[in-house]
């Protein structure tokens, strides 16, 4: 039997990079996906492509009522969720800390962190009710080591650490799991952004040197141990951060 079989889970962000890996791996291990993206068209091509187990919802995880459509849509869909992938993030250029806008700065932390107070609210009761839930909220190495010029953006996925443990002492006797994933940079859509200069092979050696096993996370490395962390070998572990990163947080 396949390790996620019989499962229910949601993946915000799933539209494209992580999230999509993350869905594509669920499906694979016998999973039924609620896929939520801002960009309703990604995710609905998604789900055409990975078939009846999979959902599509446009979502701004920044808006609690569109989190809480969500949850509906999966139970009316699929059931209650066993699983919950807190994926969705932006970030704001590489830059000085004191060039990024006030309005950046606050779509960052209601993207990155706010969203997961949504989430929590919509699901946690649902999971409390059956002593038995996932949690994986997606971090990032620049919380564990970060570098200069994406200050706001690496304190919002700190945030997102803290959270995360904070929540998985609290939700451990109702019998639900909590864990961070911390990938560094990979080819998504938002690696212009992180690197701050253009995407240029030139440019991206300068990156690739600093993460020891030489390459740039891939989205299926993140998929890889989302399903991991989500299915019963993970079932001793909670508050735990892995950083997906080659290396480059040592």
């Amino acid at each position: 039997m396949s390790r996620l079989a019989n499962q229910i889970a949601i993946v915000t962000g799933a539209g494209s990079g992580f999230g999509a890996a993350i869905a594509r791996a669920y499906i694979r291990e016998q999973a039924k996906v609620v896929l939520a993206d801002i960009h309703a068209d990604a995710v609905r091509k998604l789900a055409d492509e990975l078939g009846s187990n999979a959902s599509a919802i446009a979502c701004d995880v920044s808006q609690g009522d569109q989190i809480r459509a969500v949850v509906k849509h999966c139970i009316d869909g699929f059931g209650i969720p066993d699983i919950v992938v807190n994926n969705a993030g932006t970030t704001h250029r590489n830059q000085s800390m004191l060039d990024v806008e006030e309005h950046i700065f606050d779509r960052v932390f209601a993207v990155n962190v706010k969203s997961i107070y949504h989430m929590a609210h919509a699901v946690v009761p649902l999971m409390k009710s059956r002593k038995n839930g996932v949690i994986l909220n997606v971090g990032s190495v620049g919380s564990i080591r970060p570098r200069p010029g994406l200050t706001w953006y690496n304190s919002s996925k700190g945030a997102v650490s803290v959270m995360s443990k904070s929540m998985a002492v609290e939700l451990a006797a109702d019998g639900i799991r909590v864990n961070i994933i911390a990938p560094v940079m990979a080819a998504t859509g938002l690696l212009q952004d992180f690197m701050g200069v253009p995407d240029t092979p030139e440019n991206r050696a300068r990156f690739l040197a600093t993460i020891p096993l030489g390459r740039m996370c891939d989205p299926t490395d993140v998929g890889a141990v989302a399903v991991f962390l989500a299915s019963p070998e993970a079932r001793f572990l909670t508050g735990i951060e892995i950083p997906v990163d080659g290396g480059r947080s040592v």
